[in-house]
Order: C-alpha cells, then structure tokens, then sequence
C-alpha cells in the first residue's frame, strides 16, 4: 500500500489575512488541543492582540480545497508581556540571573503551533515551525508545552529545543508545562 500524497501548502499570512479568517484559525486549534467550542470568545482577543506584535509572523498549511490545517505564530518576546513576565518568575526562582538573562533578553516567542489530527504525523507540523522561523531575526526561540509525552515533544526534541524550565504552572492553568528553547537559526 502507498502512502497518500501530501496535499498541503505552505504560506505566510499577514496579519489582515489571519483576522479574516480567524474564525477558522481559532477553530483548528480547539481541534487540535481538544479544547471546548466556548476557548474560541477566550482565545479571539489574545490572538488579535498578538498580531499588533513586534516581529509577528504566522504561516499557514492549507488543505486540497485552501482550509486550513495548520497553523503557527509568533513574535518576538518582551518584557511586559505575560508570558515573558511569567517566565522570567519561573526562571528566577530556580535559574541564576545570568542564565535569566541568556534567555529573555533577545527571543522569539512561538506562541502557537498547532496541525488538525486528521493531518499529522506526516511531518507537517515540522515544516509549518521551520518555515515559521526562517530568517527570524531573533537569537532564540522559547515555547512553553504541557510536560507528558505528545508528538509535540517528539518534534520539539528532534528539531533540537532543549529544557529551559520544567514542570511550571501558569497563572490560571492547572497543568505542569515545559518551556523550551533552542538558539536560531535551525539548521
């Protein structure tokens, strides 16, 4: 038996062209995570606040009929912004200064990176993150990912991202999660 050709494409969108079609943005991603409908009215704003962001890019895999399957995110971090105010507590509390420092001090925050089930495990998520930080003019990358095996962790891993913080709880999530970082650019 073949494998079934892989049908999607790869682009970037501007940020006009992610809120127009954010509805089904928001959409793949409560897919993907398995959240409820209702993170959709949560979510929505904080997306549209991202776009506005410093060094902000989003690329895109569309399907055979241009949905989309995939998706990924980013900007470039800073002070100020919560996740880097939240990091930087975690870090603080078990890190050196220097090492603080090292980190948060010229970043590019991968904030979403996220592939419909229907669509993985043929290396699509892989491609949407090296595309997404291509020519990113940062010298590091972080993410933070729920701690537990996934093929999030798998591919994080194999592209070379490295324990940064480990078992970290959010404000406002339950959850342990990882933040992980790699130097740029990725080979």
């Amino acid at each position: 038996m073949t494998a079934s050709p892989r049908l999607e494409r790869i682009v970037e969108l501007t940020a006009a062209q992610l809120n127009a079609r954010l509805g089904e943005a928001l959409a793949l991603y409560v897919t993907a995570m398995n959240y409820p409908p209702a993170t959709v009215e949560q979510r929505a704003p904080m997306w549209l606040a991202h776009m506005m962001r410093e060094d902000w890019r989003c690329v895109v895999a569309l399907g055979e009929k241009d949905e989309l399957v995939g998706i990924g995110y980013g900007y470039r971090g800073a002070a100020g912004q919560w996740w880097h105010e939240q990091v930087r507590r975690g870090l603080m509390a078990v890190s050196p200064p220097s090492v603080v420092e090292e980190w948060l001090a010229d970043y590019f925050e991968l904030t979403e990176l996220h592939v419909l089930p229907r669509a993985q495990g043929r290396g699509l998520g892989e491609e949407l993150l090296r595309r997404l930080l291509e020519d990113v003019p940062s010298s590091r990358v972080l993410l933070s990912t729920p701690e537990g095996p996934s093929k999030a962790w798998k591919l994080y891993r194999r592209v070379g991202f490295v324990d940064v913080l480990r078992h970290y709880q959010f404000t406002g999530d339950p959850r342990p999660f990882a933040v992980l970082g790699r130097r740029l650019p990725v080979d």
